[in-house]
């Protein structure tokens, strides 16, 4: 018995000593990570972007949030990832931050209904998400964006103005919409068809998932299908589209056809300028960044979202989310220097290379 009892207390002792060597660990952990007052992740904000083949994310947004973050919060903690268009790249990405202990996260999902399970996972515990530029699935707490309906609807227009007395109900049109998995492409997809149903034919329709050489394929069987001669004009869902689209076109020898486009990528404005492209849709990326980032700043320290998210849309997951849209820009031949040169976005020397030296002082660039 005495054995058996010197082994009970020799094996509590080491248990109490135990747990207070990982109670000082734990401390000194937590002082290690100090800023101030309070540790790092007290005022930590992750940003977790979709893609990097779409130029705007890192050119634009990133460096917009970044900012504006920044300016509003000089001591906050900014954490980056991006998901490189693989949606469970994306998971894991919310998982490594929630264990860094990032008390905000911004998203743009490359999968709204898959990335919902990793949303809900963060918000159990106590992270407060984000929704940027695309409606994730799950308990977000607010979202920014364009009006993507309205973006659409403004492609749709531009491509039926390009096509002028060609706009005809008998006009073979090729429709190239986004990535299903995304929210945005749906929306975009539905604002264009309020405009091109019943006055041309939509006579091919596929997905290019926002991917440059998905798109140039399809073109190309679209071009078989229908014959070079017999299309009219191409709906393009982004200008990353329409830039493989615009290769395939130059290839099969197809000119003089109005091809539309989105996200102002400056790529997209010089083939705007060269004639190749018809127009896209400016969507100031800067007041997005800076609006998400007020949303992430007053979020992280309790404050009221309500000036900032003055609607309320319905997920897909059917959460019911504060929500603010910007309004989009259509953008021509006609406006360039109104829309992105006056922003500054790009100047007229970013645009105006040799290359297209001629075709900006034909369009009054120079």
């Amino acid at each position: 018995m005495n054995a058996t009892m010197r082994r009970v207390v020799i094996g509590a002792t080491a248990v109490s000593m135990a747990l207070s060597i990982a109670a000082c660990g734990k401390a000194g952990d937590d002082k290690g990570s100090d800023s101030g007052s309070s540790s790092s992740g007290d005022k930590s904000i992750g940003l977790l972007l979709p893609d990097s083949v779409t130029a705007r994310y890192e050119k634009f947004d990133k460096p917009y949030f970044d900012a504006k973050v920044k300016a509003l919060c000089s001591d906050c903690k900014l954490e980056y990832a991006n998901a490189a268009a693989d949606p469970a790249k994306q998971a894991q990405q919310v998982s490594n931050m929630v264990t860094k202990g990032v008390k905000v996260i911004v998203i743009s999902a490359q999968d709204s209904a898959a990335i919902k399970s990793s949303i809900k996972s963060a918000v159990d515990k106590g992270v407060k998400v984000v929704a940027y530029d695309r409606l994730a699935q799950g308990p977000v707490s607010a979202y920014v964006s364009f009006d993507n309906v309205k973006v659409g609807e403004l492609q749709g227009q531009a491509l039926v103005d390009a096509l002028g007395a060609k706009a005809t109900p008998k006009s073979k049109i090729v429709m190239i919409n986004g990535d299903d998995a995304d929210p945005n492409a749906a929306q975009f997809k539905e604002g264009a068809h309020k405009i091109l149903d019943g006055k041309v034919d939509i006579a091919y329709e596929q997905s290019g998932l926002w991917k440059d050489t998905v798109a140039a394929q399809k073109m190309s069987a679209a071009i078989t299908q229908l014959g070079a001669k017999n299309i009219a004009g191409v709906y393009a869902a982004n200008d990353g589209m329409a830039g493989g689209i615009a290769n395939t076109l130059k290839g099969a020898k197809i000119s003089n056809i109005p091809l539309t486009g989105q996200d102002a990528e400056l790529a997209a404005i010089q083939r705007i300028v060269a004639g190749t492209q018809s127009a896209t849709v400016y969507k100031a990326y800067k007041p997005e960044a800076e609006t998400a980032a007020q949303l992430a700043v007053n979020l992280l320290e309790g404050k009221d979202i309500k000036s900032l998210a003055t609607q309320t849309l319905t997920s897909g997951s059917g959460d019911k989310v504060p929500s603010q849209l910007l309004t989009p820009v259509s953008v021509t031949k006609a406006n360039i220097k109104d829309t992105v040169v006056k922003d500054g976005l790009f100047t007229v020397a970013q645009i105006c290379t040799p290359e297209y030296a001629a075709a900006c002082k034909a369009a009054g660039l120079q």
